[in-house]
């Protein structure tokens, strides 16, 4: 049943993505407008960093481990996942008997897009944390029904962050870059709304910083904007089958593995870059995929472009963005307005914890969380699993 209009209720949305920066933690409010559309207000936003052994863990996690390694490594990161929940309650000044229910992602190891897909990150030990009901697992009911599993932020850009009169695009650029390019505000959730991941987002720029200067990710762009582009390098790249593919479409880790970035580093030297350089032609190559995949598969040329994610941090590489879209142009595209979410609405780091914290909301609700036309499911379908809290913490 749908809760009335005039009821609103709070849920904690909690993020860990393929940047493997930290567990994001959002507070929303939720309403319904008065025609039966959810609204969202932010109430509490935090970071929770994770140490570089836990991100260590969580990489090598990716590549393969134990099965002892991998439970232990979900149990913990349950752990780490109310720790920031609760954070982020006590930040909005709300308890446990306040909430409805705490929304997590968790943490995707592997992502096998037709497949299966997997996160972890125990709900049973964050609704124990927290002492609220969890909703989590958002991932493997689209994909029982034939979609992606990806992207699932959709749902929050058609409904939440639509522009009034015109077609936007909203691209995120976690440790993967993903579109979704929604119709004014008014047309809903039509098929015209699509969405698929565009290519990397950090995930390479942050293994060359990683490999090459032994710090986790370079901090506005710092050393990428000393160095130079070897174009020749993007152009290679962008000639892997994945952006030949119609979407919808997912990715992930599981392609941008170390083995890739290491290719990556070998083409650039071979062609004479310094380490700078290296860096500076990851960004460029990541901008490029993004305008590139835009021209390829968006027929409608969006006003705007609004970015999130840790990306959108990086001063070289939003420019590096406008300077890709710049040459639309030269193809007889409309060339859209990069702006930056946070000018927008909110902090975009919070975007996605928000995001799912919606998805929770629609679960509760009984209402789909997916949109068939980016995911490429059959149906909608409502999304996630529920962990309900024990009965002597709530009545």
């Amino acid at each position: 049943m749908t809760a009335p209009a005039e009821q609103a209720q709070l849920l904690v949305g909690l993020m860990s993505g393929t940047s493997l920066d930290g567990i994001s933690a959002a507070v929303v409010s939720f309403t319904d407008r008065a025609n039966g559309t959810p609204q969202a207000s932010l109430l509490h936003f935090v970071q929770r960093d994770y140490t570089a052994l836990e991100r260590e863990r969580l990489s090598a996690a990716m590549q393969g481990g134990t099965a002892r390694e991998l439970c232990r490594l979900h149990a913990d990161l349950g752990e780490w996942l109310g720790a920031a929940a609760c954070e982020a309650m006590r930040g909005a000044g709300v308890t446990a008997a306040d909430v409805r229910a705490v929304a997590s992602h968790g943490q995707t190891l592997w992502h096998e897009a037709g497949h299966s897909t997997w996160q972890i990150g125990d709900a049973a030990r964050i609704a124990e944390r927290t002492g609220c009901t969890v909703i989590a697992d958002f991932r493997a009911r689209d994909m029982a029904v034939g979609g992606q599993g990806a992207p699932l932020v959709p749902m929050a850009d058609v409904l939440l962050f639509a522009h009034d009169q015109s077609w936007r695009a909203l691209q995120n650029i976690g440790g993967i870059g993903n579109v979704t390019i929604v119709p004014p505000a008014a047309s809903g959730t039509d098929a015209r709304v699509r969405a698929f991941d565009t290519g990397p987002g950090v995930v390479i720029m942050n293994g060359v910083t990683q490999r090459l200067f032994g710090a986790p990710y370079d901090r506005d762009g710092a050393i990428a904007a000393t160095g130079r582009v070897y174009d020749g390098v993007v152009e290679a790249f962008l000639a892997h089958p994945y952006y030949a593919e119609l979407p919808p479409k997912s990715t992930g880790r599981e392609l941008y593995t170390p083995a890739f970035i290491e290719t990556f580093i070998a083409q650039c030297t071979d062609a004479g870059a310094s380490p700078a350089d290296v860096i500076s032609t990851a960004a460029a190559f990541t901008a490029a995929t993004i305008a590139d995949q835009y021209a390829r598969f968006l027929p409608e040329a969006p006003q705007d472009v609004l970015l999130s994610g840790g990306g959108s941090r990086n001063a070289y590489l939003v420019r590096c963005i406008t300077d890709a879209f710049a040459r639309h142009a030269q193809q007889g595209r409309p060339v859209p307005q990069v702006r930056l979410f946070d000018d927008v609405f909110f902090d975009a780091e919070a975007k996605e914890a928000v995001a799912f914290a919606l998805l929770g909301y629609l679960h509760l609700t009984g209402r789909p969380g997916n949109v068939p036309s980016a995911t490429g499911a059959r149906a909608p379908r409502v999304l996630g699993a529920l962990t309900p809290v024990a009965l002597s913490e709530k009545s």
